[in-house]
């Protein structure tokens, strides 16, 4: 019985890790030609390096799946605050191909503002039946919420592109 309940609660951490891993990489396809673009814009001082982005994003979603498997596992009401991670999750990595793929740093803002607000409801939802989980997407909120400032500087120091 508990080595069941034990490979259950395993399977689950792999499945919800699979799936945001799969969310990163379906983004990351619309970001190929991210660094090569990335050089060509105008960027504000403050900009990090490009090579930054992806381990800062792969440490992310690894607290973003771990903080959804703790929900999963805290309660059997955990069900809307899982729909509201999986929702959050498609308008993130909706982002990547509005920016990178398709050129459209305002329709990005939007989105990356909607996405932050996503993220506080998720987190607040997690907060409700998991602490650790909710304090576990802080940085994925800080990150977000920098990105967001990024994106809406490089999308006016850059008018023409996108």
């Amino acid at each position: 019985m508990y080595l069941t309940i034990v490979l259950r609660q395993v399977l689950m951490l792999l499945a919800i890790l699979a799936i945001t891993y799969l969310a990163a990489g379906i983004g990351a396809l619309g970001s190929i030609n991210a660094a090569n673009f990335y050089r060509e814009l105008q960027l504000p001082g403050w900009a990090p390096p490009s090579w930054l982005f992806g381990p800062v994003w792969t440490a992310l979603y690894t607290l973003m799946a771990i903080a959804a498997w703790l929900v999963w596992r805290s309660s059997k009401f955990s069900k809307p605050a899982l729909q509201l991670y999986f929702c959050q999750l498609m308008v993130n990595t909706l982002w990547s191909w509005l920016f990178f793929a398709w050129y459209q740093g305002g329709l990005a803002f939007a989105n990356i503002i909607l996405l932050l607000v996503l993220i506080i409801v998720t987190l607040v939802s997690f907060w409700r039946l998991h602490k650790l989980a909710a304090l576990l997407l802080v940085p994925y909120l800080l990150w977000v919420g920098f990105a967001a400032v990024l994106n809406f500087s490089i999308w006016q120091l850059n008018p023409g592109t996108l």
